[in-house]
């Protein structure tokens, strides 16, 4: 995937010299040169770059590797994806033998004097499945546009042997985690948005609806409560009749969303295709009905003939179009601005 119009034509120098500076191991392999990129052009040859010191924080070694850059007689010059966003593993639960983790993608420089909207991402698969990496796409985007994203690992039946309950339990662990240690990782905590698709999404919501599937060891003085909801035809219906009643019974009533909606929800836009063979179109206009009944703003879009996951970035067309209507309602909200524009190819 492209965010720009043409591929650098010096990311081998870059990856050479990257790797005299200690950053060859933060970057996943086989991602330079793809993404990214614009040209790089200059006269002379490169010079090496091995009296940078090999800084804690990687944010500052990019600025200090911009800045030997841009005293070379560059035209233009725009680091590849993969080295213009931060990436860190993180492990923010422990349960036992079980470690979960989160993926930061970050901003390419970010001010230490200032704080980033945060977007968490849940990945789908009925709490029984699914991986991480289904946001990568979304993250790469929205860290462009000036937001820290976190992907989140959480139990699921398949991997983990687990229960619906626990993946909340997870999903608010994450959050509360987020908050926790925001100033480490520069998060504006009036502006942390929660989103998945699918299941995932039903996690994203309840985190903000949800009084229940409290981990036991969490610190509860600590809101899992997100400022923002971006929803991918979430199913947030988990009542008789809807998605994932036959997995938690009698105790959707403190589980699923839309049974839980509640004054001061937080704004919320949702992404449904037409032909969603989970969620009826009803549930989600209904949905958005009592969000406002209880003065939450709710926005609703629509998708014509598409089912169920057709916001994932293998629809290019449909991924195109949800993440440039996300784009606008966080700027509505007043978390992004206009700029910086990034061009999806």
């Amino acid at each position: 995937m492209k965010y720009c119009s043409r591929e650098c034509k010096k990311v081998s120098q870059i990856k050479q010299m990257l790797g005299k500076i200690g950053f060859a191991s933060s970057l996943p392999a086989g991602d330079v040169g793809s993404g990214l990129t614009q040209p790089l052009e200059r006269e002379g040859k490169m010079p090496e770059l091995a009296t940078l010191v090999n800084p804690k924080d990687q944010h500052f070694a990019l600025v200090r590797l911009y800045m030997a850059l841009k005293k070379m007689n560059l035209k233009s010059f725009v680091l590849c994806f993969s080295i213009c966003t931060a990436q860190q593993k993180i492990l923010y639960k422990q349960i036992d033998t079980t470690k979960l983790f989160m993926q930061v993608y970050a901003p390419k420089f970010l001010d230490s004097s200032k704080s980033y909207p945060a977007m968490v991402f849940f990945f789908g698969g009925g709490w029984s499945s699914g991986d991480k990496t289904q946001f990568i796409n979304h993250a790469m985007y929205f860290s462009q546009r000036g937001i820290i994203c976190f992907l989140v690992d959480y139990r699921t039946k398949n991997k983990n042997h687990t229960t619906p309950f626990e993946s909340l339990k997870d999903a608010k662990t994450a959050i509360r985690f987020i908050r926790k240690n925001a100033t480490d990782y520069r998060v504006d905590t009036s502006k942390i948005i929660a989103s998945g698709g699918s299941s995932g999404g039903q996690l994203a919501a309840a985190t903000a609806l949800i009084d229940a599937c409290a981990e036991s060891n969490d610190d509860l003085s600590i809101s899992c409560i997100p400022n923002a909801l971006v929803l991918f035809n979430p199913v947030i219906d988990n009542g008789p009749g809807g998605y994932g009643y036959e997995k938690i019974g009698e105790a959707y009533r403190f589980f699923s969303p839309l049974h839980n909606i509640k004054k001061g929800s937080p704004p919320t836009i949702i992404f449904l295709g037409t032909n969603d063979k989970h969620i009826p179109i009803e549930t989600a206009e209904y949905y958005k009905k009592v969000m406002e009944k209880v003065g939450s703003k709710c926005e609703l879009r629509l998708y014509e003939g598409q089912g169920h996951g057709f916001f994932n970035h293998k629809n290019l067309e449909y991924f195109k179009k949800t993440i440039n209507e996300t784009d606008k309602f966080l700027i509505s909200l007043g978390y992004l601005k206009e700029e910086p524009i990034v061009t999806i190819e």
